[in-house]
């Protein structure tokens, strides 16, 4: 038998033995022809591929030759033929491998193959070879450097020995990672480093570039080369600005430097991560478990944006913050499409017990809820934060702060913001991208405590036993998650915008300015504004928004599949956002989905079954309804606007929405700017007219139709969504001015604002949260302040003119006669009356606090 005949033989039977152990999983896109070079495609001459690979290695050379045949691609191992030379194979390794000089290889060998092919594109000018660049992973455990059982059992920056190679087939065979990456002209390489790097010769540039892309690509996977968590505390110990520190703390608390130094360690302790590969493993194999039984699946939409800023950006994603689930989830979805999972702030309240440590395996760090005034940890805290910034290791946090207890976003809390940034200022590495992420579900876990702490209840505090008590009441019909990635922020972009881009900080207690300030203000808002952009609207939303539109939470289950079908068809028309998604399913389906999910029930009747909210399900609900309320909110309050007046002119239309958006802007973090606006209300004009709901006259004014049609019924339903915001706006505002200009404090209006939204929600049905959530009251009045209506004097009362008065007075172009009484007269105090409630509510709040201490 000849020699090619046998090495043919040996490939094929290594071949077969590999795939009995070895199921690759191929991340990414799988190329379906190379792109050709220019030159090629002039001459029509055939595309020959050649398939790099980083490192010298039999077993990866057979599994690439396995999937190529599999995915109908050139084989690996097929001989390479251009013009009448011919190479065995069609894999070229960067790293040159020598049989006959192992012991000690040249310190810069070229492989040969790279040289014979360059030489034969110089001898055919009008033949190219396309470059296919192949990442190779045997497992993706970061490297544990004291862990003998990690060197040996996992994938890392090292290449393995033939002995370990052969473990990694063996132990790692189900988990090896295969990435195909775009083709490259070997020729347009040649010809860029002729004309940009004549000193080199091509080899040289060629072998540089190509290594450092392919080490980019291994580090989206694998992530930064980690050193275990005992050498990060020592060397952050040891870090110039928390030595500082530990002497001010040594000076201030009058310890010795031992003992401030010991403090340090303690909190870093407290916080540092400990990344570990069985524990991710862990999560995975049980958190596959959970979506597979508990819920009926994740669905993730727009992943092709992470892939795509991994390859050349910090990633930072900063998902909404809706359960304790999301910091598992996000990190499930991540690595389960091949990406390093993210090293995730979480609150120290989650630091249990047994899911401490399992978070911290995870890559969780712990940070307290608040450390204003304790230096020493706010320094630990930061040189911890910007160690992992250096190694370009992907971090998660939320930009809320805590979980929404309403399913709206938060106002942001920029303190981890401000840290990363500040980190970034230090020392730059890779250019920072923040991922704004909507995560929606379709039932919630927490859902029955949620209410419970908006009407006053105390936040319960976590402990493993809680959790527990969770995992036992819960039963097993949630649904699905939806997980959608929004438009990326771009750090740089925020940067210099605000003139801050060339601002570098030397120290972690250094003060930032004031540009950079601004930076992360808008930077904080353009994040929620795009997760916002990312809604998802399920078919458990749409029903929570249409159900709870009507008095009785009830409605025709024919016109309840109309409403359905024509919000979908709305939303499939007008977009919110070109990211945002809206299920797929009809007005039929969705009915049937929410009586699987027991959050509704069929009231069977003779002339028509009706649809009802299930049984103490309405206030949950409201959680679901807020999650999507803002792609609603511009066509709800056209429709309340027409409806309310039965015609109104398209000028007052704008004029009324304009002097209204800046307030449901910043509840709702709406996307759109004033400019943009009259574009926007013209749109969902034109859409609701198309659909029949509302009717343009003959003098371009907008008219509602007869009462008793089945359009006006849904245009009563749309214009319900935004009516909760106007009525509480309505009602601080008829609060401030029955007191009088200079006669009431913000604090107080606060306060009252609270008492009487928990009043006025006990005349509906159900208690809708929103109505008592101080949040929304402070937005209100800061928008108030930055529109000029109203302004805070020397002794912290507010202060008003007419302008304030007359747009109390428009309230009556958007609400009803009956609830603009009804506002006004709960609104109404005498100084005694004030006086009591004010007292009432401040002894509440000592109670409250004096139980969390004693807890």
């Amino acid at each position: 038998m000849s020699k090619h005949g046998f090495g043919q033989m040996y490939r094929r039977l290594s071949s077969k033995l590999l795939d009995l152990v070895v199921t690759p999983h191929v991340l990414g896109e799988v190329p379906a022809e190379p792109t050709p070079s220019a030159a090629s495609e002039v001459s029509h001459s055939p595309k020959i591929v050649c398939y790099v690979l980083q490192n010298y290695s039999r077993s990866n050379a057979l599994v690439v030759d396995s999937e190529t045949r599999r995915l109908h691609l050139k084989p690996a191992l097929d001989p390479l033929h251009v013009a009448e030379h011919q190479e065995k194979a069609s894999v070229l390794f960067l790293q040159h491998h020598d049989e006959r000089n192992l012991l000690n290889p040249p310190p810069h060998a070229f492989p040969p193959r790279l040289l014979r092919l360059i030489e034969v594109l110089e001898k055919y000018p009008d033949a190219d070879i396309q470059l296919v660049p192949v990442t190779v992973l045997w497992g993706r455990a970061p490297d544990k450097e004291d862990s003998w059982v990690k060197l040996l059992f996992t994938d890392t920056w090292a290449t393995p020995s033939k002995i370990k190679q052969l473990v990694n087939i063996g132990l790692h065979g189900r988990q090896s990672y295969l990435e195909f990456h775009e083709s490259q002209s070997l020729r347009q390489l040649v010809e860029y480093a002729k004309t940009h790097y004549p000193n080199l010769s091509p080899a040289t540039y060629i072998i540089s570039t190509l290594n450092d892309f392919l080490d980019r690509q291994r580090e989206v996977v694998l992530g930064p080369d980690l050193s275990d968590r005992r050498n990060v505390m020592e060397s952050l110990i040891k870090a110039r600005d928390v030595q500082d520190a530990i002497r001010r703390e040594s000076i201030r608390s009058k310890i010795s430097m031992l003992e401030a130094e010991s403090r340090a360690i303690g909190y870093l302790n407290e916080i540092v991560s400990d990344y570990s590969h069985s524990a991710v493993r862990f999560a995975d194999m049980a958190l596959t478990r959970l979506w597979t039984q508990l819920y009926d699946g994740v669905e993730v939409h727009n992943f092709s944006t992470v892939r795509e800023l991994a390859k050349d950006y910090e990633i930072i994603y900063t998902p909404c913050h809706r359960s304790h689930i999301d910091y598992l989830l996000l990190s499930y979805v991540i690595y389960k499409r091949g990406l390093m999972v993210p090293y995730i702030a979480a609150g120290d309240n989650l630091n249990l017990p047994f899911v401490g440590q399992l978070l911290r395996g995870g890559g969780a760090f712990f940070i307290r809820r608040s450390f204003r005034g304790n230096g020493l940890y706010t320094s630990v805290f930061k040189e911890y934060l910007y160690s992992i910034l250096s190694r370009n290791t992907p971090l998660e946090y939320f930009i809320e702060g805590g979980r929404s207890r309403t399913g709206r976003l938060l106002p942001p809390k920029t303190g981890m913001l401000a840290m990363t940034i500040h980190g970034h200022l230090r020392g730059r590495a890779k250019p920072i991208v923040f991922l704004p992420t909507y995560i929606g579900y379709e039932r919630l876990m927490e859902g029955s405590t949620y209410v419970g702490e908006m009407q006053g209840n105390p936040k319960e505090a976590e402990s493993v036993l809680g959790i527990l008590k969770t995992l036992r009441k819960i039963e097993r019909i949630f649904g699905k998650v939806h997980v959608n990635f929004g438009e990326p922020v771009f750090l740089d972009d925020m940067l210099k915008a605000h003139n801050a881009d060339q601002i570098k900080i030397e120290k972690n207690d250094d003060p930032l300015p004031n540009e950079v300030s601004q930076a992360i203000n808008s930077s904080a808002h353009a994040i929620l504004e795009n997760i916002n952009r990312a809604v998802v609207i399920n078919p458990v939303s749409l029903l929570s928004l249409i159900l709870l539109a009507t008095p009785k939470h009830t409605l025709d289950e024919e016109l309840c599949i109309k409403q359905l079908d024509a919000y979908r068809n709305l939303m499939a028309q007008q977009p919110y956002d070109e990211r945002s998604q809206v299920t797929s399913l009809s007005g039929k389906e969705i009915i049937a989905y929410g009586l699987k999910l027991k959050l509704i029930k069929r009231v069977q009747h003779a002339l028509g079954d009706i649809i009802a909210i299930e049984d103490n399900q309405a206030v949950l609900l409201t959680y679901f309804r807020n999650n999507i309320l803002h792609a609603f909110v511009l066509p709800s309050l056209v429709a309340s606007l027409v409806e309310h007046n039965g015609k109104v002119s398209r000028k007052d239309l704008h004029n009324v929405i304009r002097t209204l958006y800046p307030f449901l802007q910043a509840e709702l973090f709406l996307k759109w700017s004033r400019d943009a606006l009259i574009t926007e209300i013209d749109r969902y004009v034109d859409a609701l007219t198309a659909s029949g709901v509302i009717e343009i006259d003959q003098d371009g004014d907008l008219v509602s139709l007869a009462p008793n049609s089945e359009e006006h019924n849904q245009l009563v339903i749309l214009a319900a969504p935004v009516k909760q915001s106007l009525e509480r706006y309505y009602m601080t505002l008829a609060l401030i001015a029955q007191r009088g200009s200079g006669n009431i404090s913000a604090k107080q209006v606060e306060d009252l604002s609270h008492l009487l939204g928990q009043r006025l929600s006990v005349l509906y049905e159900f208690n809708s949260p929103e109505f008592f959530d101080k949040a929304l009251f402070q937005s209100f009045l800061k928008v108030l302040t930055q529109q000029g209506y109203i302004k805070t004097n020397s002794e912290g009362a507010i202060e008003f003119d007419r302008n304030f008065s007359n747009m109390a007075e428009g309230a009556k172009l958007v609400l009803d006669e009956a609830t603009l009484q009804m506002l006004q007269h709960i609104t109404t105090f005498s100084d005694e009356e004030l006086k009591s409630a004010l007292e009432a509510m401040a002894s509440q709040q000592a109670k409250r606090r004096l139980k969390r201490k004693k807890k």
